[in-house]
């Protein structure tokens, strides 16, 4: 790989860059990218692997990235492409379409921000291997997915490689999809209540979701019992193994 001057923001483990090199990837997340339609925001464009496939897309696209040099580079070779030095954590996220390969130490920050994001609506990410497969569901889902995913739906598009990055992490990324949904399950001006119902039954005490259920809202074993059987859930069932559905529906349920 070329070496490149070191950014005013640090050199490229600074950055958390690990260029994206495989070919089977990144022919992968444009497709994904090509079965949606609008303006495409990449964040992270770093050398272009993906910028170059997505610009022959012939779809508005703004690519960026914090590392001045990489920007620089990118203009004159896509002197048609819009490539802008910016920082995630403060760019607008108001494109319809995002794509990004995540820098794996700002993952979580990232997608909380993504997830707070108003206007954006469909993601193809390329994060860290665990990431990807806990917000998907796979083998349970997590707090932060429940929290989200009565406006958004999350797929797992495969498992990349350590080996398909430059410098190679020590861990495999996972390719994820974020779409936002056309009908929400829950109403937006509701979202604050129902996140603080998901984190209270999170981290509430028990040792299945009736007794969870009753400590998080202070309703009694029966009605807590009644309500799960109500939606499908288990009384032994743990948060991690509740749909979106059953999530919204015992919100409803157990709000004052």
């Amino acid at each position: 790989m070329r070496r490149t001057r070191s950014s005013a923001h640090g050199g490229r483990h600074e950055l958390g860059q690990n260029f994206l090199q495989h070919r089977p990837t990144i022919d992968r997340m444009v497709r994904l990218v090509a079965a949606t339609d609008g303006p495409i925001l990449e964040i992270g464009c770093g050398d272009g692997a993906l910028t170059r496939p997505l610009a022959r897309l012939g779809r508005d696209l703004l690519a960026i990235d914090i590392d001045e040099h990489r920007v620089a580079g990118l203009r004159r070779t896509l002197p048609h492409v819009r490539v802008r030095r910016d920082d995630v954590m403060r760019v607008r996220l108001d494109r319809p379409v995002i794509v990004s390969n995540v820098p794996f130490h700002l993952t979580t920050p990232i997608l909380r921000r993504l997830l707070s994001a108003p206007r954006w609506r469909d993601a193809v990410l390329l994060t860290q291997w665990e990431v990807a497969r806990k917000r998907a569901g796979v083998g349970g889902r997590t707090m932060l997915t429940a929290q989200t995913a009565p406006w958004f739906t999350f797929a797992l598009h495969g498992r990349v490689p350590a080996q398909a990055f430059r410098p190679v992490p020590s861990v495999d990324g996972g390719i994820l999809t974020i779409n936002r949904r056309q009908t929400p399950l829950i109403a937006p001006a509701d979202r604050a209540s129902y996140q603080r119902f998901v984190r209270a039954v999170f981290t509430g005490r028990g040792r299945g979701m009736a007794q969870i259920l009753a400590a998080a809202t202070g309703q009694s074993a029966r009605r807590s019992h009644r309500a799960l059987s109500d939606v499908g859930v288990r009384p032994a069932a743990l948060p991690r193994d509740l749909d979106p559905h059953q999530w919204a529906a015992l919100w409803r349920m157990t709000r004052p």
